[in-house]
């Protein structure tokens, strides 16, 4: 018999190999391209998927799937579907670095960094700054197409995958839109920044990727309200765990650089708080973090205030919120469990 931490373990490994075939499928495509032009598609949109991330969305897409009654026995159907919703999430990364003006992801340069580099390097004509950023647009175009791609060969229950997926597509659009414009304006407080989380990353986090595996497992109409019951303060949580993170985070953990969040100005739940508190002195402070010890004042500013308490303590009650919604939903004990898990890895101090 099969346990279910063994089947957690597994899980991971079965994703990785299920995108590795696709993306060599995928790249045999492009064997139109020259050498320069493969090395880097391959280097910062295969290689980047494959080499690192947690598979937090792939893990929900199958947990719902598991949830809905689907079963373990018949992976070819909900794995593709996994590995849809972890290349949007590629696509997504190297957009938002762009947009972000972010020197590394997961360690490593980042995709229009890179790029631009290499134009330097080779002495191309034209402006490398551009080069890099209108490539890595390109390269996260190839990955938001390859999740089609995916989404694809899952071949069960297509028309309403597809239309979950495309949901999910359009919320996180239209929320990371919400979060320029937010800054652009230098407006907002808590509820807008609340707003903003739940389209930018909590939807497509958590709740979508559930919906998606419920899907295509047939779920009946009780198991996607139960699972959106769960997935809401989860996702929450899990985008103000990201906001703290963005803030007083590890690089070496977060695989980003240090309070880069600060240092772009990003009006979070956590900096709204501070803001609240600490009056026109806050907002100074908060607007104007140009270097190290600019990130030292606005770090002290917010936990002086009892802003990254109170963020804190919301996680907390977010959590205790989803943990509720399992326990009181007739839902697989497997699928139960492994989504109380999943909470926590998604909310954890590390996460």
């Amino acid at each position: 018999m099969v346990t279910l931490a063994r089947e957690k373990s597994e899980l991971r490994e079965l994703i990785d190999r299920h995108l590795g075939h696709l993306l060599e499928r995928e790249m045999g495509r492009l064997d139109f391209l020259g050498d320069e032009e493969r090395a880097a598609v391959r280097r910062y949109v295969a290689d980047f998927v494959l080499r690192g991330g947690k598979r937090l969305r792939p893990s929900f897409v199958y947990w719902g799937y598991r949830a809905a009654g689907g079963s373990p026995a018949d992976l070819d159907v909900v794995l593709p579907a996994a590995c849809a919703v972890e290349l949007l999430h590629a696509c997504a990364l190297l957009l938002d670095d762009v947009m972000d003006e972010a020197g590394t992801r997961r360690g490593q340069t980042t995709a229009h960094a890179g790029l631009a580099a290499r134009h330097r390097e080779l002495g191309w004509s034209g402006d490398p700054r551009r080069f890099g950023e209108s490539t890595a647009v390109l390269l996260g175009m190839m990955a938001f197409t390859w999740a089609d791609a995916a989404l694809l060969d899952s071949g069960r229950r297509l028309g309403e995958a597809l239309e979950i997926f495309t949901r999910l597509r359009v919320e996180i659009i239209a929320g990371q839109y919400m979060d320029l414009a937010g800054a652009a304006r230098g407006t907002g407080g808590r509820e807008e920044a609340t707003l903003i989380a739940r389209y930018k990353s909590g939807k497509y986090t958590v709740e979508r990727p559930l919906h998606l595996g419920c899907a295509i497992a047939g779920g009946g109409p009780a198991v996607r309200p139960a699972l959106s019951a769960y997935a809401l303060p989860l996702g929450e949580a899990f985008q103000l765990r990201d906001d703290v993170l963005g803030v007083f985070g590890d690089p070496a953990a977060t695989g980003k650089p240090a309070a880069i969040d600060l240092l772009q100005g990003k009006r979070t739940y956590l900096t709204a708080v501070a803001r609240e508190r600490a009056g026109a002195r806050g907002a100074a402070v908060l607007d104007h973090v140009r270097d190290q010890d600019d990130v030292a004042a606005a770090r002290d500013l917010i936990v002086s205030t009892g802003a990254l308490d109170t963020v804190e303590a919301r996680i907390a009650g977010l959590l205790v919120a989803a943990r509720a919604a399992i326990d009181g939903a007739d839902l697989p004990a497997e699928a139960a469990a492994a989504l109380l898990e999943l909470a926590d890895a998604a909310t954890g101090r590390n996460a």
